[in-house]
């Protein structure tokens, strides 16, 4: 009779854990669903700073309004390190050294700058080390009166360019026209290297690696609608 007692007491506790459980799990889809469609539901204001020219990051930013029309975007270009405070920023894409101890990093990529030049200017030069780059025709990244200096491998090439430009697409239309050898972002040099246009210049001497991050002042302070944007970022960056 006791044993008897004891494992109808035992189905009723299992039965009661169970429904228990299931509730719980019921509870946990709608409460995730109900988040879902919240941050789909998202209303309000991003305040975003790149560099000029980030080319990769324009689809993206295309993707997240078509994902949340609600959200608007303020976007400042600028070569210059906004403060998030004083410029009102939420979220900086940085490209290089993000080390802060009043900033959080999320990093999206790293990259290295390529050296390229069309095949028909190649065919009037010779270029098999980097000192060779001396005596030839360059394009560079640079601001006014700032010394060039290309690091290829081990080796720093100071180099004279007969243009000095802060504009990656200007650069990259002189090379397309055959008139030097210029430095690119490799998203600003694949498609043409692919089809035949561009010829990577010394291939075997690369460029210096670039961090690519999402930089935001802390995680406390992250509003929802900061988060959700870079966590969308991170899922969905490419090159």
């Amino acid at each position: 009779m006791c044993l008897k007692f004891y494992r109808t007491v035992g189905l009723l506790e299992r039965s009661t854990l169970y429904e228990f459980l299931s509730s719980g799990v019921e509870e946990m889809d709608a409460g995730l669903l109900a988040l879902t469609e919240k941050e789909q539901d998202l209303r309000g204001r991003l305040r975003f700073s790149m560099p000029p020219s980030f080319e990769p990051m324009w689809a993206l930013l295309e993707g997240f309004q078509a994902l949340h029309s609600n959200i608007e975007i303020d976007l400042f270009v600028s070569e210059r390190r906004l403060h998030f405070i004083e410029d009102g920023i939420d979220v900086a894409l940085r490209i290089g050294d993000v080390a802060s101890q009043s900033a959080v990093a999320r990093r999206l990529m790293s990259y290295r700058h390529q050296l390229v030049a069309t095949p028909e200017f190649m065919q009037s030069v010779l270029v098999q080390s980097p000192q060779d780059l001396h005596a030839i025709k360059c394009a560079a990244w640079g601001q006014k009166d700032d010394a060039v200096v290309w690091t290829l491998g081990d080796k720093k090439i100071p180099i004279q360019p007969f243009l000095r430009a802060n504009d990656y697409l200007h650069m990259r239309y002189l090379a397309l026209r055959g008139q030097c050898v210029t430095e690119l972002p490799p998203f600003f040099c694949k498609q043409y290297i692919e089809s035949g246009e561009f010829i990577e210049i010394l291939p075997d001497y690369p460029m210096p690696e670039q961090q690519v991050s999402l930089v935001y002042p802390s995680r406390k302070s992250l509003s929802r609608i900061t988060r959700v944007f870079i966590d969308y970022c991170v899922e969905n960056f490419q090159v």
